[in-house]
C-alpha cells in the first residue's frame, strides 16, 4: 500500500463524547479511549486470557501498550503485523533488534515502525517475556478474506492504513494490493474481532503458491526451506502468514513476479 504517513489534509474525527459499541460485546468505549496508547481496548476478553499489564497498559511514558496497536488478541492490522501464535523466541529476538538497530524500516517517516523502536528501547526484558509469553500462547485466526479482481473501491488514505470512499466508484486494481477494513468504524475502535478485505489481481492467489512451494521456477527460493514442509514453521520461525499482513507474504508476487519474505510494522 506505501502508506508513510498522514496526509497533510488529514483531520481525526472528534470526539463527542459518546460511549460506542461492538457487535457482540457489552463493552463501551469513548473514541478517546481508542487514540489511548496506553489503554488496550479489549472488546471480546472471553476470547483470550487475561492481559498481561504491559500488553494492557504499557508503561508511561515510553512503552506503549502491545494491545493498542496489535490488539488485544493479536491480530494486528493494515499498519503492522498480526503477532498471535507467533513463537515467544522469535518475539523476544525482533525487540532485541529493534532495540539494537538490527531491524530497520524502508520507511522511516512512518510513524508505526517508530513506536515499535522507541518502545523497544524503553521496555524491559521482563516485560518482553511476559508479552512474549502472552501472544505466543494465543491461536491465530483468519481477518483477511482475499478477493481477485480487476477492480477496486476507490480508496482514501485514513491515517496508516487505506478506506474505500463513499458510494459505488471503481478503479483499475493495477498491479497492486488494495487492503481496507470490512467496517471501518469498528476496525477504528481497535475491535480484535475487525475483519478486513485484501483486492487483489486475478490469478494472484494461485502465483503466490507456485511461488512459495516449488520456488517460482528459480525466481526465488521455495518458502517450504526455512518454514517447513506445511508451511507451519520450524522452531523459532513462524508460519508464512503471520511475517506480515498476512496475505501479502504470498501476493506480493503478483505484482513483483518474485516472493520476498518481509515484515511490515
Amino acid at each position: 500500500m506505501g502508506v508513510c504517513g498522514e496526509p497533510p489534509d488529514f483531520k481525526l474525527k472528534p470526539d463527542d463524547g459518546t460511549p460506542q459499541h461492538a457487535p457482540d460485546s457489552a463493552a463501551a468505549f469513548t473514541v478517546t479511549q481508542a487514540r489511548d496508547l496506553f489503554f488496550a481496548l479489549d472488546w471480546h476478553p472471553s476470547d483470550h486470557p487475561p492481559l498481561p499489564d504491559i500488553v494492557a497498559h504499557g508503561r508511561k511514558p515510553d512503552v506503549m501498550a502491545c494491545g493498542v496497536c496489535h490488539r488485544a488478541d493479536g491480530p494486528g492490522g493494515p499498519e503492522n503485523a498480526g503477532i498471535a501464535g507467533l513463537p515467544a523466541q522469535y518475539i523476544v529476538q525482533q525487540m532485541a533488534d529493534f532495540k539494537s538497530g538490527a531491524r530497520k524500516t524502508s520507511v522511516p517517516q512512518r510513524i508505526p515502525p517508530q513506536l515499535m523502536i522507541k518502545t523497544a528501547k524503553g521496555i524491559t526484558d521482563a516485560e518482553i517475556e511476559q508479552a512474549a509469553a502472552y501472544f505466543s500462547g494465543l491461536k491465530p485466526r483468519a481477518v483477511i478474506e482475499v478477493v481477485e479482481t480487476a477492480t477496486v473501491p476507490k480508496t482514501r488514505v485514513a491515517g496508516w492504513f487505506l478506506a474505500a470512499l463513499p458510494g459505488t466508484e471503481t478503479e483499475p486494481i493495477d498491479g497492486r494490493i488494495i487492503e481496507i477494513p470490512a467496517d471501518l468504524e469498528r476496525f477504528e475502535m481497535r475491535d480484535a474481532r475487525s475483519h478486513f478485505i485484501a483486492y487483489v489481481p486475478p490469478g494472484s492467489v494461485e502465483k503466490g503458491r507456485q511461488l512459495a512451494t516449488p520456488g517460482g521456477n528459480g525466481k526465488s527460493a521455495p518458502c517450504t526451506i526455512c518454514h517447513g514442509p506445511e508451511l507451519n514453521g520450524v522452531g523459532p520461525i513462524p508460519q508464512p502468514p503471520q511475517l506480515s499482513i498476512e496475505e501479502r507474504f504470498a501476493l506480493d508476487a503478483s505484482a513483483n513476479g518474485s516472493l520476498e519474505c518481509r515484515t511490515i510494522d
